[in-house]
């Protein structure tokens, strides 16, 4: 035996990467970036239009890069006071409505959760049947109608508080918690309403944000249902606002009393998508973490 020698590890030689997996690679990385190419070039497209002249727009000449800066669709929106009373109902409407969707959906989908529960088969089978199939719009109208609802903010975030896929990816999030869990928590001495405030929400971050993300865009972009039954120019969101002003700015009455709105038809509404989009894209960077994760967690039961 030699002294102070030492003796070497056998080299450990990690995975070769076979022909097939390298070809793998080359080629999902250039799908990927071709779908980013694909979704990032119409956005980007967009504001490019919002920020160039007409002329440019009609003759196709604006790609992603603005053609004669104008912001003439910006200074029409932004110098009209109901513009801003109308994205302000825009921004109520739209947390209002998705404070009570998250409230509901959240305690709609912790009972369905519960395999325990007597007529749980029957609760789940009447969210199904809503998924497919609709009472139409006038019954609809006429219910909304009846109820008072009509020209109130709740015409607007009672009829759609509820979507039926969020439920299902919350239901299925909740059956994948331990139920050991809740049971500990019942030993000690917590009710039902303290299990699910104390125990299972803080443990479920994640699908909230992810939900709150879904019911924000959704709301936020809506604009039929406030169409349907709003009548008071006061009470309707932004997106109806710019849906009257395009329609207004392009329709063949137009008069010379309103040039600068003719003017600035072609780039209404990439005016229109920009100023819609910002806010949630302004909003998405905090809850991005989430989404992924509660997406996984919901539709995945471990």
């Amino acid at each position: 035996m030699i002294l102070g020698t030492k003796s070497e590890a056998p080299k450990t030689r990690g995975p070769v990467d076979s022909r097939g997996y390298r070809i793998f690679r080359v080629v999902n990385t250039v799908v990927l970036i071709g779908v980013v190419v694909v979704t990032l070039f119409p956005f980007l497209n967009i504001v490019a239009r919002s920020l160039s002249e007409e002329a440019y727009i009609i003759a196709g000449k604006v790609s992603i890069v603005p053609r004669g800066f104008d912001l003439t669709a910006y200074k029409l929106l932004m110098s009209d006071a109901l513009f801003w009373t109308n994205y302000r109902n825009t921004v109520v409407y739209t947390v209002v409505a998705t404070l009570i969707s998250i409230v509901l959906t959240t305690c709609y989908a912790y009972v369905l959760s519960k395999p325990q529960l007597k007529g749980r088969s029957f609760l789940v089978g009447v969210a199904l049947f809503t998924m497919f199939f609709s009472g139409g719009l006038i019954p609809n109208y006429v219910l909304v109608t009846s109820l008072g609802m009509k020209n109130t903010i709740w015409a607007v975030v009672i009829p759609n508080a509820i979507s039926v896929f969020n439920l299902l990816v919350m239901k299925a999030f909740f059956e994948s918690l331990p139920t050991e869990l809740e049971e500990a928590a019942a030993v000690d001495g917590l009710n039902t309403y303290g299990i699910l405030l104390r125990i299972v929400l803080p443990l479920s971050k994640a699908i909230i944000a992810t939900m709150v993300l879904f019911y924000a865009v959704s709301f936020w972009n809506s604009w039929f249902t406030a169409f349907l039954y709003l009548d008071q120019q006061d009470l309707l969101p932004v997106t109806v606002y710019l849906r009257n002003l395009i329609a207004g700015a392009t329709s063949p009455e137009s008069t010379a009393a309103n040039a600068d709105k003719v003017q600035a038809a072609a780039t209404l509404q990439a005016v229109t998508i920009v100023l819609t989009t910002l806010p949630i894209l302004a909003v998405y960077p905090f809850v991005q973490r989430y989404f992924v994760s509660g997406v996984l967690l919901g539709a995945v039961k471990g």
